[in-house]
Formats: structure tokens, sequence, C-alpha cells
């Protein structure tokens, strides 16, 4: 809340939007760490753990300080980086993967499918789930690949963690597209 001239208090939409931003963290070696918010990121530039390598076009200011947002930080200094787990998946991460497009036949996806059917063994993972549209999953239904005319445009994969995250995100910077080179399309 913020007062006006009048005394009245306002609510000001855009207070605190620039810290609520997200920065892409990388390491010592340019390899993506982290995303962070922007609040996060400036606390470490002030104690000098890390550097500015783009800045948005968005301005912080406090009392003494005026600078750009970091976009994209790299810290000084290798850190042991942590476990680094499988991205959750879930049917809007495999769309983004997958460009929004049905794995055998290139149109519109509107569904997943797993690739050896949950019915014959087949997991619920990564390497067995594909985006596809209504038509090529109710004609492929419960058959095998090997035991059905068709074939998959391009092999699952398991993306990483950090990729999907930044996929995900709506509106992530370009700039990000250099640190993360297989970022998931977000073509909807």
């Amino acid at each position: 809340m913020v007062p006006n001239v009048e005394g009245r208090e306002l609510m000001r939409e855009d207070r605190g939007s620039v810290l609520a931003e997200r920065t892409l963290v990388l390491d010592v070696g340019y390899r993506p760490l982290s995303i962070v918010s922007v609040r996060r990121a400036l606390l470490l530039l002030l104690a000098d753990k890390a550097e500015v390598i783009h800045e948005s076009q968005n301005m912080v200011r406090s009392e003494k300080l005026e600078f750009f947002a970091p976009s994209v930080a790299r810290l000084r200094y290798h850190v042991g980086a942590p476990y680094r787990r499988r991205a959750a998946l879930h049917r809007k991460a495999v769309f983004a993967r997958d460009d929004y497009l049905c794995q055998y036949c290139a149109r519109r996806a509107e569904c997943i499918d797993h690739v050896h059917p949950r019915s014959k063994g087949g997991e619920h993972i990564w390497e067995n789930v594909v985006a596809c549209c209504r038509i090529c999953n109710v004609a492929k239904g419960d058959t095998l690949p090997e035991h059905s005319r068709f074939r998959l445009r391009r092999v699952p994969y398991a993306p990483e963690p950090i990729v999907v995250a930044a996929a995900l995100r709506r509106g992530a910077p370009p700039e990000w597209n250099i640190y993360l080179p297989n970022l998931l399309p977000l073509s909807a």
C-alpha cells in the first residue's frame, strides 16, 4: 500500500514485480545451475559472489543504488552442483518437449501416449511417453511399437530439470537460450 497525495492508500500492482522476476544462475564454466528470483540474485551480486552477464530492461532502485535487474548471473567461484534429479514428468512438460506436435504424424498434439503400452509392461517415464494427436492415439491403441504401423519422428528423452523449469515459465528471456541450448519450445 502506498499513500497518495490525498492521504488515501492505494494498491500498487507493480510493487515488488521486478524482485519477483527470475534470473538464470550459471556456474564458473557458464553451465546453468538454477533459476532464482531477482532478489536472490541481487543478494549474490551485492555480496560479490556473482557477476551480471545479462541485464533486463527493468530498474531496481533503492535510496542509494540504481541498476538494471540481472537476467543472467554467473557465480565467481566453483560450487559443488547438487544432485540433479530427473525432471518431473507431467503433461505440460511432455507437450513442451515435443513442441506440441504429434510424434507420429506431426499434427497438433492433444494427448500423451505411452510408446510401449503400460498394459504390456511399459513404464510411465520420459523415455516412454510422447505427445500425440487423438487420431493416432486411438489408432495405435494398445499395440507395441514393433507391431504397429506407427513410427516415432523423434526418440523420447528426459530433458534437464532446469530446461523444463525454464520452458514452463512463460516469457523466459531470449538470452537464456544461449545458456540453455535445448530450451524446450513454448508455442501453444
